[in-house]
């Protein structure tokens, strides 16, 4: 199966030479989302609460445009400025419906896009 670009007007666009998506060999490769609102085009700062649940929403609407979900969701890679901030992220990720949890992988990093907090990306079966 050759790749397939996925795109939807309701995750936030790419800012720079990438898709939000790529569909190929039956996964879904979701590129790094930080917390940026689709409908503004307008990174969200607040708690890492909320930023967490507001990327998770993104990545959930980038797999429904390829056919997927986060039910399906193999690997989840989340990248924090704060590593402390992981017990917040984990208690976001525990209210998700995440069926079978995907294996997944924290770091810390010195800087993101956007001077974001988090930024977190996906691997999912179709």
């Amino acid at each position: 199966m050759a790749k397939q670009v996925v795109f939807t007007d309701n995750a936030p666009r790419p800012i720079g030479p990438y898709s939000q998506a790529i569909k190929s060999n039956g996964f879904i490769f979701v590129s790094g989302q930080i917390p940026i609102d689709p409908a503004t085009g307008t990174i969200v700062t607040g708690n890492i609460h909320m930023e967490t649940r507001l990327i998770l929403d993104n990545i959930e609407r980038i797999l429904e445009a390829a056919g997927s979900s986060l039910t399906k969701v193999v690997k989840f890679t989340c990248y924090l400025k704060d590593i402390n901030d992981i017990k917040f992220v984990n208690e976001v990720f525990e209210e998700r419906n995440l069926g079978a949890l995907p294996a997944r992988a924290c770091v810390q990093v010195s800087d993101l896009p956007k001077n974001s907090k988090i930024e977190i990306d996906a691997i999912a079966e179709e």
